[in-house]
């Protein structure tokens, strides 16, 4: 797989915007990637962006089992996106 630009979107509680943004950034570029790190939101964030993720093969999510921070869901982004190589 060669892919080519990859967005890391943590996530906590983002159930009511999760939606917007992904249909957003999925306009932007027809071959744009996104991964949502969520930290295992009880508000269902990530149940949402699986449903999202069946019919946008785009969108990939990375659910972590607890809340340890912003840099530390950045970091298991990039690991992840590297793992694929991805390039940007």
């Amino acid at each position: 797989m060669s892919n080519q630009v990859l967005v890391v979107v943590p996530t906590y509680n983002e159930a009511e915007n999760i939606g917007a943004l992904l249909s957003e950034l999925t306009e932007i570029h027809p071959e744009l990637e996104i991964l949502v790190v969520d930290d295992n939101s009880p508000d269902g964030t990530a149940q949402l962006v699986e449903k999202i993720a069946r019919n946008q093969p785009r969108v990939h999510l990375l659910i972590r089992t607890a809340k340890t921070g912003l840099g530390d869901a950045y970091l298991a982004g990039f690991n992840w996106a590297l793992q694929r190589n991805f390039q940007v």
